[in-house]
């Protein structure tokens, strides 16, 4: 199929071909028809595949067929991050190049001025957090009557960082009669619920099992002790020549300090987390894409939403504590049928989170050792017991075949480490 099989307008044909795409992904196939057709839609959809043109093409497609008689905002995109709504407006201009419509990203962490000014000029699309968005609607800034498209984007997202209560408030301000899209990476009783609530005679769409991104990723997991951890890293970035590298950490005091740490062994870094302002997060995120530095260190939530096209390595520097999270984090590599890596460092105390990663994404995942970084440390069998703690949907689906292979050949198996170290062991 081509995108021109999709009914989309000549404009935005010549904007997706100016972006170098002929053929759409699977859940624009099954998506965009649905949103032309003016249905409300929800959609699974795992990270890198090509969800976020899923709903801008058709949305810029019906915004476009009339003019709007009025400066109030038409249609609405609720993200979590402020780097998903900076990645979902920058989705729109680039497919909107030709075409006369205003979209405006509104998120906290940067002077609120103006967003007012542009907002009394006239928006066709507003891409936001509801934090800032409520910000606004509080002082009377933003009219919501208009909307007749909302769109909840990485809606499981939403609801894990407590939006709940603000999308309630929000969803109660706009016009009854809309089309509502939601996007989640997995169909959870929640999102389910959700959907029920905000949503009429929905179509189902549902292009990939939770499971699928992993299955598309070699991955392997290198036992170590938690003391040694940065150690091993810097020395598996620099043996193995990586130049560009996405590592998770659970805190954003660990990003700060691994950061750190890696700067010290020569290997140019960056943190990127909630702490940080907006400024010093574009700056990070847009030195990482031009290769100035070679690794990003992020958080969960910094790190959704993050764009960042054929990212070779990811590294799970510390195991999430939420199963789904692994399957977010690792979705940043091998995006559209890519080669890409993902590793893991297990300490003794992360056996039990591992192993829990292991019966979600039901993928055999070789496990590794290094000579001179033979881990030391007691494994703990069971899950640690943490408030933070918690379930999001499981996975279902079959092992790859010659997944073990992939994932050794490509971490660079056999190189040597000086002094005799870095020989891997098989576990």
């Amino acid at each position: 199929m081509q995108f021109d099989s999709l009914g989309l307008k000549p404009e935005l044909l010549r904007a997706v071909g100016e972006q170098g795409y002929t053929q759409p992904t699977p859940v624009q196939q099954q998506a965009i028809p649905v949103v032309l057709e003016g249905h409300d839609l929800m959609a699974s959809a795992q990270t890198g595949t090509g969800k976020t043109a899923a709903f801008t093409l058709p949305l810029l497609h019906k915004l476009s067929e009339r003019r709007a008689g009025h400066p109030r905002p038409r249609a609405l995109i609720l993200t979590p991050t402020r780097e998903l709504a900076a990645q979902v407006h920058e989705n729109l201009r680039a497919y909107g190049r030709h075409l006369d419509l205003k979209s405006l990203e509104i998120f906290g962490g940067v002077n609120i001025n103006p967003q007012i000014t542009k907002l009394k000029r006239g928006i066709d699309v507003v891409i936001a957090t509801p934090g800032r968005l409520i910000d606004h609607m509080e002082r009377g800034t933003v009219r919501l009557d208009a909307i007749e498209t909302l769109i909840l984007d990485e809606a499981d997202r939403m609801l894990d960082m407590g939006f709940r209560p603000a999308i309630e408030r929000i969803v109660k301000a706009l016009p009854k009669q809309r089309q509502t899209l939601l996007f989640s990476a997995t169909f959870s009783k929640e999102i389910t619920e959700m959907a029920a609530r905000y949503l009429k005679d929905p179509t189902r769409v549902e292009t990939a099992p939770p499971n699928s991104t992993v299955e598309a990723i070699a991955q392997q997991v290198v036992r170590v002790d938690q003391k040694k951890k940065r150690e091993l890293l810097s020395w598996m970035i620099g043996s193995n020549d990586w130049r560009q590298v996405l590592v998770f950490t659970r805190t954003k005091h660990g990003a700060n300090r691994l950061a750190r740490q890696l700067e010290t062994d020569g290997l140019p870094a960056a943190a990127i987390h909630g702490n940080k302002s907006q400024g010093a997060r574009t700056r990070a995120l847009g030195d990482f894409k031009k290769n100035r530095i070679r690794v990003l260190v992020a958080t969960d939530i910094a790190a959704r939403g993050l764009d960042i096209d054929q990212l070779p390595h990811v590294v799970n520097y510390d195991i999430p504590n939420v199963p789904e999270d692994y399957v977010h984090r690792i979705g940043r590599t091998g995006r559209a049928g890519r080669d890409g890596l993902a590793v893991s460092l297990v300490s003794g105390a992360e056996h039990g989170l591992f192993e829990d990663i292991r019966k979600l994404v039901k993928v055999e995942i070789p496990t590794e050792t290094l000579d001179g970084y033979e881990p030391t440390e007691p494994v703990v069998k069971g899950s640690p017991k943490s408030p933070a703690r918690r379930s999001r949907g499981g996975g279902r689906g079959s092992n790859r075949n010659g997944q073990k292979a992939s994932a050794q050949n490509r971490s660079g198996r056999g190189r040597q480490r000086g002094r005799g170290q870095g020989q891997r062991k098989a576990a």
